[in-house]
């Protein structure tokens, strides 16, 4: 089983992925792993395009299984037909935004009221994941492009939308997984 899970940040994507590596007894990987080259402060500097799905397909290749979760849209038209089954989240903006919000906090805790450089990355970070649902604002991680990327995948999707527990979502998972 090769599963795809994406959506908007703060979405629940990495929580669900996860879940169903927990369920499953699958290995989990997350595109920001690849995407974003570890530095100080973190999510800063991303990881040039040719390593970043060089290094993301060698992880996955050493398993039969897995579990791949966020956005790989834009690295290259190989990921189109790489998976068994893709799984889209969407969630009400506010209150996506209003998880973003408290996950920064947990992240950065009191640096965000007392370094400006933080409070200037969380900001710039929160402004950025608002314009998701505004396809206006530019960018691959937009609701129109993530809505155009469903039809481009070669196997099945299933999309879950709305406010939906953990629970409720690794059970529509698994049902969709049996037909599989």
């Amino acid at each position: 089983m090769k599963l795809h899970i994406f959506g908007a940040s703060g979405a629940g994507v990495t929580t669900l992925g996860r879940a169903l590596a927990g369920t499953l007894g699958l290995p989990y990987f997350d595109s920001d792993d690849y995407f974003w080259l570890p530095a100080q402060p973190d999510y800063t500097q991303r990881r040039p395009p040719v390593e970043r799905g060089a290094l993301l397909a060698r992880d996955l290749a050493a398993h039969d299984s897995w579990i791949l979760g966020g956005s790989v849209g834009g690295w290259d038209d190989s990921w189109w037909t790489a998976f068994d089954l893709v799984v889209f989240l969407w969630l009400p903006p506010a209150l996506r935004l209003q998880r973003l919000a408290e996950r920064e906090q947990q992240r950065y805790g009191a640096a965000i009221a007392t370094d400006p450089a933080q409070a200037a990355r969380t900001a710039a970070f929160l402004k950025w994941a608002a314009g998701y649902d505004n396809s206006s604002t530019g960018g691959t991680r937009t609701i129109a492009n993530h809505t155009a990327w469903l039809g481009r995948f070669a196997g099945p999707v299933l999309e879950l939308r709305g406010d939906l527990s953990v629970a409720a979502r690794v059970a529509a998972v698994m049902a969709r997984v049996q037909t599989l």
